[in-house]
C-alpha cells in the first residue's frame, strides 16, 4: 500500500503566509489558490475550509462559500462542531447576501456545547436588522446560560441603550469595566458608556469615556499608525503633481470603453452624512447602491497597480494601463457589482458609496473616464467629533487615526485635501451636498441631488427611513438611518470645544473653504 506523504510544518506555513499575503493585497484570486493548496494538503483542518468559505464569499460565490462551510462542518470533531459552525455564520456576516449568516448562526445555537457568545453573535445579527425582540431573547438565553456573560451583559446593555434605557444600560456597563480579561468588552463599554453620557449632556465624562478606551488600544495601533502616515505622504504628493490636463485627457476618452453605465462615486469623508444620502437616493427606483465594498479596489485598483513592476509611481502606472486592461477592469467591476447587488443593473445609475475613494480621484477617472461625483460634506468638526466617537474594533489603518483628535483632524485633511484640490481641474461632472441641509430640509436637496443626476422626482425618496429597514446597512449608523431624521448631532463639536482647540488650525482652511465659518 501506498504511504500517504506527510507534509512538513514549514510547508504548511509558508503557504499559509502566502494566502495572507494575497488577501492583503487584495488579490482574492490568488488567495484561494493558496488556500486550495492547503487543503489538498492538509485535508482534515476544518479551520481551512471555513476561511476558503469566506474568501469565496467576499467573491460573492456563495455555492462554493456554503459547499466549504458544509465540508469543514463534517470534518469538525464532535467536541468543536457548534464552533466550526458559529466561526461559519461569523465569516458570513461579511458577505452582501446575509441568509448564510443567519443560517449557520442559528445552526450553532442547536449544537448541545453552545456557548453565550454564539447566541450574542446571532442577537447581534438580528439587531442590525431591527429584529429586536429576537435579539433581546437571544441575550435573555445567553445569560440564562451564564449570568455573568461579560459578551451577554454587554449585549444587554446595548439594547437598553438603544431602548434609551439610559441609567440601566450605564449600570451594567460600569460593571463591566474593570474586567481584566476581557479587552474587547471592556473597549465596547467604555465607548458604549461615552456615548450615553454624551446623550446625557454629561460631556466632560463621555470624553473621558472614549478617552479610556482609545488608551486600551494605543498599542495595537502604533503599528497601523505608521503604515497610515506612508499612506498621507504618498496621497499628498500625488495630489500636489496632477493635473488639470491629466483629467482632460482622461475624461476626453469617455465613450471609448464599454459598458458605459451611468456610474457615481458617492464620498467623501466618513461621517459626514454620505450614509443618510445614499439611503435617501437608493429609495429611487432608478439607482441602485453599493454601499461601501472592496469592488474598486479588487477589480479595478489591485489590477492596475499589480500591472506594474513593484514601488511604480501611481501616476506612471495609471498612464501605462492600456485600453484591454481597463476594458478587462470594467467588466469585472460591474459584473462583480451585480453579483454583489444579486439582481442586473440594467439602465440604472450605480451609485458606489465609498468614501475612502475620494483619496483615489485620479484612479476612478482613469478606469471611468464618464464617472460623476456626488461628495457629501458636513461641519469638519462634526466629523472630526464623530470618528473619533465611534467604537471602531478591532482597530485597522485608517480607524487608528481617529484614536486621537490630532491624527483624526490629520486624516481629514489628507483626504478632503484631495478633492479641495482636484474639484477645480475636473471635468466631471460633481455636486457638493451638506449635511446640515439635509437635515434641514431633505425634500429640497434630494430634488437638487436627482436634478443633477438627471432623474424625475420620486416620493419614495423621502421615506429613506423605511427603505433603510428592508436593507442590509454596512456603515456603523445603521441604527440612525432607519429614523426619520433629526439635528442633534449638528454642531456637537462646541460641547467638545476645548478638547478640539489644538487642532482647529489644521480643519480651518475646510471650514472655510466649505462655507462652516
Amino acid at each position: 500500500m501506498k504511504r500517504a506523504q506527510l507534509v512538513s510544518y514549514g510547508t504548511l506555513l509558508r503557504i499559509r503566509q502566502q494566502a495572507q499575503r494575497a488577501f492583503e493585497n487584495r488579490n482574492l484570486h490568488e488567495c484561494i489558490t493558496a488556500l486550495e493548496r492547503l487543503h489538498r494538503l492538509s485535508p482534515g483542518d476544518p479551520d481551512v475550509l471555513t476561511r476558503l468559505g469566506w474568501i469565496h464569499g467576499l467573491r460573492y460565490d456563495y455555492k462554493a462559500a456554503e459547499k466549504c462551510f458544509e465540508k469543514a462542518i463534517r470534518l469538525a470533531p464532535v467536541a468543536s462542531k457548534a464552533e466550526t459552525i458559529a466561526a461559519a455564520g461569523q465569516y458570513a456576516r461579511d458577505f452582501a447576501d446575509s441568509w448564510l449568516a443567519e443560517k449557520y448562526l442559528t445552526l450553532a445555537l442547536n449544537e448541545p456545547n453552545a456557548t453565550p457568545e454564539m447566541f450574542i453573535k446571532l442577537a447581534e445579527f438580528c439587531e442590525r436588522r431591527g429584529r429586536m425582540e429576537e435579539a433581546h431573547n437571544l441575550v435573555e438565553r445567553a445569560l440564562s446560560l451564564d449570568p455573568s456573560s461579560p459578551v451577554a451583559l454587554f449585549a444587554r446593555a446595548h439594547l437598553q441603550h438603544r431602548a434609551k434605557h439610559l441609567e440601566d444600560a450605564e449600570r451594567i456597563l460600569r460593571s463591566l469595566l474593570s474586567l481584566q480579561n476581557h479587552l474587547e468588552t471592556r473597549v465596547r463599554a467604555w465607548y458604549e458608556l461615552g456615548a450615553i453620557l454624551d446623550r446625557q449632556g454629561r460631556y466632560e465624562e463621555a470624553m473621558n469615556a472614549f478617552c479610556a478606551a482609545k488608551q486600551l488600544l494605543q498599542q495595537e495601533a502604533s503599528v497601523h499608525l505608521t503604515g497610515r502616515q506612508m499612506v498621507w505622504k504618498q496621497v499628498n504628493r500625488m495630489r500636489d503633481e496632477v493635473s488639470a490636463a491629466v483629467f482632460r485627457r482622461r475624461h476626453e476618452l469617455r465613450g471609448g470603453f464599454q459598458p458605459i453605465p451611468r456610474l457615481v462615486l458617492l464620498g467623501g469623508h466618513p461621517r459626514s452624512g454620505t450614509t443618510l444620502l445614499e439611503q435617501v437616493i437608493d429609495s429611487h427606483a432608478e439607482i441602485v447602491s453599493a454601499e461601501e465594498t472592496d469592488l474598486f479596489s479588487d477589480h479595478v485598483g489591485g489590477p492596475l497597480q499589480r500591472s506594474c513592476p513593484p514601488q511604480t509611481p501611481i501616476l506612471q502606472f495609471l498612464e501605462a494601463a492600456g485600453q484591454e486592461l481597463i476594458q478587462a477592469c470594467r467588466r469585472n467591476y460591474f459584473r462583480a457589482a451585480e453579483l454583489h447587488l444579486g439582481e442586473p443593473i440594467g439602465t440604472r445609475t450605480l451609485v458606489d458609496k465609498n468614501p475612502s475613494l475620494t483619496m483615489r480621484v485620479w484612479d476612478l477617472v482613469r478606469a471611468f473616464p464618464e464617472i460623476s461625483f456626488l461628495i457629501a460634506l458636513r461641519d469638519p468638526r462634526d466629523v472630526v467629533l464623530s470618528c473619533f466617537m465611534q467604537p471602531f474594533f478591532p482597530v485597522r489603518q485608517v480607524t487608528a487615526t481617529y484614536l486621537d483628535l490630532g491624527t483624526a483632524a490629520e486624516e481629514y485633511a489628507t483626504l478632503m485635501g484631495v478633492w479641495t484640490r482636484v474639484a477645480p481641474m475636473l471635468p466631471n461632472p460633481h455636486l457638493e451636498v451638506r449635511y446640515e441641509d439635509m437635515v434641514e430640509d431633505l425634500e429640497s436637496v434630494a430634488r437638487q441631488v436627482l436634478e443633477f443626476l438627471g432623474l424625475p422626482w420620486d416620493e419614495k425618496v423621502l421615506g429613506f427611513d423605511e427603505h433603510a429597514r428592508q436593507k442590509r446597512v454596512r456603515s456603523p449608523t445603521y441604527a440612525d438611518v432607519t429614523q426619520k431624521i433629526f439635528t442633534r448631532a449638528v454642531g456637537r463639536w462646541r460641547n467638545y470645544q476645548k478638547y478640539l482647540e489644538p487642532h482647529l488650525a489644521k480643519l480651518e482652511p475646510f471650514v472655510k473653504a466649505f462655507g462652516y465659518e
